[in-house]
């Protein structure tokens, strides 16, 4: 791993994304011309590629494929050939999108350097599912060869990163290019109309916000004595912190995003965390955490408690709770609603938001208004960023600390061979950067 103590421009809360824009605007007026690969509103078809062949890759291009009956899968690019494979066989058995799979073995792409082969090759629409250390470098090469993208969360793993889509974002604003982020819960039905219960004051003010991800294990891939460092890491990528930016940043991300959301995206000023490795201690887990806990707070003095944990054997609890003046609001599908004086309870329509979210895309994309979800898809992710921030070191985070850092996660070279794993985060030893 490297980290990175050049200087570079400080950022405020409110022109994070205003600077972004500022940096690209001139060379969009002069250069941004979009492409003729650029899906026009109205033609039949869009052509997909998918880049990231894991579990949520092959997951989100059978819903890209059912929310448009007129796109097709035309392309696929992967590190790892087996797992592409594995992938195309999963989505040609999903009924619903058999039909429309068209991958050439020619559109079959391997390799660290596969995203640009894929984006290069033709395609309209390109879905981002690789680990999430990857995702800056995929994002502006997408965004630059004009193409539309949905990029599953999060979006980065260190700030640098997050600077990165920010600007990604600009850009793809001035290219009228869609940029939708896999935030499902902002395209859940039952998510939606609680939050607007929340904003229309039927709770009154929102005092504090309990929000939780607590799980058990996930995969494990093993290593095998062939593999190197690097292919190992990327076939494990979950467990390193360059890859996945620790599950805090990687699943409860999701929790991040609510709550800037109820908050509508007004984001915390300082965070305060407490985390550690007490179950998941292997050499296979590499060296993030399995349990955080994050207080974040507000500039209205509101705070919000996250709690997420990865650990067998224990009480699982996936919920948000928003504590108002006058109330209390639940999230949870048919369990959405509100306690107290103004009791309410969600009984509309249930949906997918994982399957809405490329829904919407896709329609925006055939309007010829594509959806931009930039600004508030980067600002969740660091909120995520700055409580992990706060774990490892201990210290109080401010958000433009967390914006401003210059720790650079990711290694000097991407190529398979040999590749260091940084030590266990100590709160109180380790540095904020």
């Amino acid at each position: 791993m490297t980290t990175s103590t050049k200087p570079t421009p400080a950022f405020s809360r409110r022109s994070f994304l205003k600077s972004a824009a500022a940096t690209t605007a001139g060379a969009a007026a002069m250069q941004f011309v979009i492409p003729s690969s650029v899906h026009a509103a109205g033609s039949d078809s869009l052509k997909i590629g998918l880049v990231g062949c894991g579990g949520r890759g092959t997951g989100a291009a059978a819903q890209a494929l059912a929310a448009d009956k007129g796109a097709v899968l035309v392309a696929m690019a992967d590190a790892f050939g087996d797992r592409l494979q594995s992938s195309l066989a999963s989505i040609k058995k999903t009924a619903s999108a058999s039909a429309q799979v068209n991958v050439a073995p020619d559109r079959c792409f391997v390799g660290l350097d596969a995203y640009k082969k894929l984006i290069d090759s033709g395609v309209d629409v390109v879905l981002l599912t690789a680990a999430p250390g990857f995702r800056p470098a995929h994002i502006e090469y997408a965004v630059q060869a004009g193409k539309h993208v949905f990029a599953e969360k999060p979006m980065a793993t260190d700030a640098p990163g997050v600077r990165s889509v920010a600007k990604s974002a600009a850009i793809a604003k001035e290219k009228k290019l869609a940029l939708v982020a896999g935030f499902n819960g902002r395209y859940t039905f039952s998510t939606q109309a609680t939050v607007q219960k929340i904003h229309d004051g039927a709770i009154g003010d929102v005092v504090a916000m309990y929000t939780a991800f607590n799980t058990g294990y996930l995969w494990n891939h093993g290593r095998k004595p062939e593999w190197s460092d690097m292919e190992w890491q990327v076939r494990n990528w979950y467990y390193f912190t360059w890859l996945s930016g620790d599950h805090l940043v990687e699943q409860a991300v999701h929790n991040c995003d609510k709550l800037a959301w109820v908050m509508r995206d007004v984001m915390p000023v300082r965070a305060l965390a407490l985390g550690g490795r007490q179950v998941r201690t292997q050499e296979q887990w590499g060296h993030i955490y399995d349990h955080f806990v994050v207080m974040y707070e507000w500039p209205n003095g509101a705070r919000g408690f996250l709690f997420c944990r990865q650990q067998d054997g224990c009480a699982n609890d996936v919920s948000d709770h928003i504590m108002g003046s006058n109330g209390i609001a639940h999230f949870g599908g048919p369990g959405s609603g509100i306690t107290g004086p103004n009791a309410w309870k969600y009984t509309g329509p249930q949906n997918s938001g994982h399957e809405h979210e490329h829904v919407e895309m896709s329609a925006s994309i055939r309007k010829g208004n594509p959806i931009n979800n930039g600004e508030r898809m980067v600002n969740s992710t660091l909120i995520s960023i700055m409580g992990r921030m706060a774990a490892y070191t201990g210290q109080v985070i401010t958000w433009e600390q967390a914006m401003n850092s210059q720790e650079n996660l990711m290694p000097e070279k991407l190529e398979f061979g040999p590749i260091p794993i940084p030590p266990v985060a100590m709160p109180g030893k380790t540095k904020f950067i």
